[in-house]
């Protein structure tokens, strides 16, 4: 059975550009794998840590002499790493805010690199044979040609990270100019429009 995983970070509901960008894709997903299993992980409903001293000791600390505490800090990583091993496509669907990606997606990510689970000692990553899909939503337009095309770094960070773990098949859908839809130019259905072409193929 093909699993996917969907990793939602924006906090807007049904506001948010980058959920309804979630939803159009989910459903030509479903269409396309019809035996498939969706698995969501919404981090505005996880109860996600910043990297801290406590955290750091436990990681640094080999897993047979972990202590209680030091198994505490980390179930909520070995929960997350579990969920990303365990699915064939990822789904990032993130708003950029001031260029970057959310702060909740960045302790995601801090949560889920981890050495020797998903990050070889030697540096390689392990997380194979897995592909992914970046659903950005911006009000900024940062695609090929763009005059701000150098500040696509919320792109730029995703695809590098993705890398570094071993997923190194990634496709972005670049919702650009979102901002349409709060400045009511645009209704979010026809702002979802304009990019079904690309989220069908993603989904295949």
């Amino acid at each position: 059975m093909t699993k996917l995983l969907v990793v939602e970070t924006s906090p807007r509901g049904d506001n948010s550009i980058s959920r309804n960008m979630t939803r159009r894709f989910v459903a030509e997903w479903r269409t396309a794998h019809p035996d498939g299993e969706v698995v969501e992980r919404d981090l505005t409903e996880t109860n996600l840590q910043f990297i801290d001293a406590p955290w750091l000791q436990a990681y640094f600390t080999p897993p047979e002499q972990h202590s209680p505490e030091m198994k505490a800090e980390l179930r909520l990583s070995d929960e997350l790493v579990g969920e990303l091993l365990a699915c064939d496509h990822l789904v990032i669907a993130t708003p950029v805010y001031n260029y970057n990606v959310p702060a909740k997606l960045k302790a995601w990510i801090d949560n889920i690199v981890r050495k020797g689970l998903t990050l070889g000692f030697d540096g390689k990553g392990l997380v194979t044979g897995k592909i992914a899909t970046v659903l950005m939503a911006s009000g900024g337009v940062y695609t090929e040609g763009s005059p701000i095309r150098d500040r696509d770094i919320a792109t730029q960070y995703l695809r590098m990270v993705l890398g570094v773990i071993g997923i190194t098949d990634v496709t972005v859908v670049a919702g650009g100019g979102a901002k349409a839809v709060d400045m009511r130019e645009t209704t979010m259905e026809g702002f979802i429009e304009t990019l079904q072409s690309e989220l069908e193929a993603a989904a295949a």
